[in-house]
């Protein structure tokens, strides 16, 4: 379930929403931003001017032409910039050119907020993969495993979920609310069981 642009400012004013609090309206939150293609740095720039704070998570490639190679900044969630906000602002932030809709999950009507820890795990997953190099992979809540901590190493404080498959170990970081997900290898010795 999403808020779209096009939805009526009658249907998003946040007193009149069922089920959620008048302090959940005055307090901001983290939210997932849907951007039309490749309008992810566009929309995060213009809710940034908006007086928002925003957060997009990206990754340098190298990428090759004919005549040279240049690293390229990519959003590890394509489609997808994370803006703070009050769910007051909602229509505010839903009428940000490029903007496609604030993301809700499990049919709750409303956006959904991000946990901030599920956000910092991204940014110490985004420092690492700055710092090795390593290859990341993204997907749509990948849900499999056990919860652990990393330990050691470059991604040292990243709270993840441990993937083994066809002999690799990978520690996936997800944004459970809205079904993102993304997830980095990993030296099984670097990790613990949370808890």
């Amino acid at each position: 379930m999403v808020i779209r642009r096009n939805r009526q400012a009658a249907g998003t004013s946040g007193s009149h929403r069922v089920g959620v609090s008048q302090e959940h309206d005055l307090e901001p939150h983290w939210y997932a931003c849907l951007t039309r293609a490749r309008a992810e740095k566009q929309v995060d720039r213009l809710l940034d001017r908006s007086g928002f704070e925003t957060y997009l998570p990206l990754i340098e490639q190298v990428r090759q032409w004919a005549d040279r190679k240049k690293r390229v900044a990519f959003p590890l969630f394509p489609g997808y910039t994370f803006a703070r906000f009050r769910l007051a602002d909602t229509l505010t932030v839903v009428q940000t050119a490029g903007l496609v809709s604030v993301l809700s999950g499990s049919g709750r009507g409303h956006p959904t907020p991000v946990r901030d820890e599920e956000l910092d795990a991204v940014r110490i997953l985004v420092e690492g993969i700055e710092a090795t190099g390593a290859d990341v992979e993204t997907g749509d809540g990948l849900r499999d495993g056990e919860p652990v901590l990393v330990v050691n190493g470059p991604f040292r404080g990243m709270q993840g979920i441990l993937i083994e498959a066809g002999g690799r170990t990978r520690v996936s970081v997800q944004l459970t609310g809205v079904s993102l997900g993304a997830s980095v290898a990993m030296d099984r010795g670097s990790v613990r069981p949370l808890g």
